[in-house]
């Protein structure tokens, strides 16, 4: 059996805003431009499937079924056919919730470019914090 990546970086945001709500907003692949800019700018729906456009082409982007528990892992499938699981989770947390993705470092990826990849999460996630707050 390969041994399994063990580089795992849980990135988190408090949001000043009931986890349902906050679910809705990030469930929506439409609104993931306002706040994911790791992600592309343009999302597309394609035979029913949501599409990221990125530099190499397009993103395939598959969420959890919709759940009453926050569950927002999503598969990205690359154009050059690479899939990736993104643990992405939603948290009651008093009057608001905590929003958490968990980074995990593919393979041969470098210290620098995890830290990198772990910071650009880090602001996308204060970016959905301040536009949920607003």
């Amino acid at each position: 059996m390969a041994a399994m990546p063990s580089d795992t970086a849980h990135v988190a945001e408090r949001i000043d805003r009931p986890a349902d709500d906050v679910y809705a907003y990030v469930s929506n692949p439409e609104n993931l431009p306002t706040w994911a800019h790791g992600l592309g700018e343009n999302v597309t729906r394609i035979d029913g499937a949501w599409f990221v456009e990125i530099p190499d082409g397009l993103v395939k982007v598959v969420f959890a079924p919709a759940n009453d528990v926050g569950v927002l892992d999503h598969v990205a499938t690359f154009p050059g056919g690479e899939s990736f699981l993104n643990p992405l989770r939603v948290v009651p947390y008093g009057d608001g919730c905590e929003i958490v993705f968990s980074v995990r470092r593919a393979p041969g990826t470098s210290d620098e470019d995890f830290a990198r990849d772990t910071g650009l999460v880090a602001a996308d996630l204060a970016r959905l914090k301040a536009l949920l707050e607003r």
